[in-house]
């Protein structure tokens, strides 16, 4: 089976640090793929060239058998691969449909939308309100309710939702139940599995192992700037991957051409 997104060979220097050395990568279709690796590894530096955010200085990024040069997140975005940081980047102030389509907003139909621009908000809620419900989110009773009145876990979901309404190829979620409680965590766990099983594929960076395991179909180690091997979570121990990822052990060559 051929990836549905893989890179070749990615290299990014600033100055003399190397943070990608000659990378591999390979996204394979409906699979959740966990990406590990120890602070300073390259993991960051890995998902920003797969996601636009930086430039790779060598190497190639292909997309479903297609090769694509991104200069922005917005062209990975045009091509449906859906970023949800850590951070969230969602205006607090703002309501959960505005977040939803910030920067994609709807114009109404003719020439109210095209000559005055003004915004559909009609629709734009009733899309917001039908992805959170498809995705077992409307425990949130208000979409015009400002995102700062959401839990944690709300605010993830928010994100995730906007990611599964719009990222229609791939999204990647960077360390998604890092700032969460427990009961938290489990719902956006469960959200993801959600998403999975709608066939959209999911890049998981977490520095959390229970969730990796829980969730990951397969795991990418990550080490050095490079992928060190690619595990599969029932026949490897949590002990396994952290003694791959910190170099306290190395993995057998079969691995390592994964």
């Amino acid at each position: 089976m051929e990836p549905i997104l893989k890179a070749r060979g990615l290299v990014k220097r600033y100055g003399r640090v190397t943070a990608l050395d000659h990378c591999d990568f390979d996204l394979m279709p409906g699979e959740i793929l966990a990406v590990i690796g120890d602070n300073g590894a390259g993991k960051s530096s890995l998902i920003k060239a797969i996601s636009g955010a930086v430039i790779p200085d060598e190497g190639e990024v292909w997309l479903e058998g297609r090769k694509v040069q991104f200069t922005s997140p917005i062209d990975a975005r045009e091509e449906g691969i859906e970023t949800v940081y850590q951070t969230l980047a969602m205006s607090p102030a703002l309501s959960i449909a505005d977040n939803m389509f910030m920067g994609r907003e709807l114009r109404k139909p003719g020439w109210r939308g095209n000559l005055l621009r003004q915004l559909d908000r009609a629709r734009m809620e009733e899309i917001a309100r039908e992805k959170l419900n498809e995705l077992g989110l409307m425990t949130i009773q208000n979409i015009n309710q400002a995102v700062e009145t959401l839990s944690g876990g709300q605010r993830q979901g928010v994100a995730v939702a906007r990611a599964a309404a719009f990222g229609s190829k791939v999204i990647i979620l960077d360390e998604p139940t890092a700032a969460l409680g427990v009961k938290e965590s489990r719902r956006v766990l469960e959200l993801i599995q959600d998403v999975k099983s709608r066939g959209i594929p999911i890049i998981l960076i977490s520095h959390n192992m229970p969730h990796v395991f829980e969730v990951a179909d397969r795991i990418h180690v990550h080490r050095l700037g490079k992928r060190l091997c690619v595990i599969d979570p029932k026949a490897h121990s949590m002990s396994d991957a952290v003694a791959y990822m910190t170099g306290a052990a190395e993995p057998a060559a079969e691995l390592a051409e994964a």
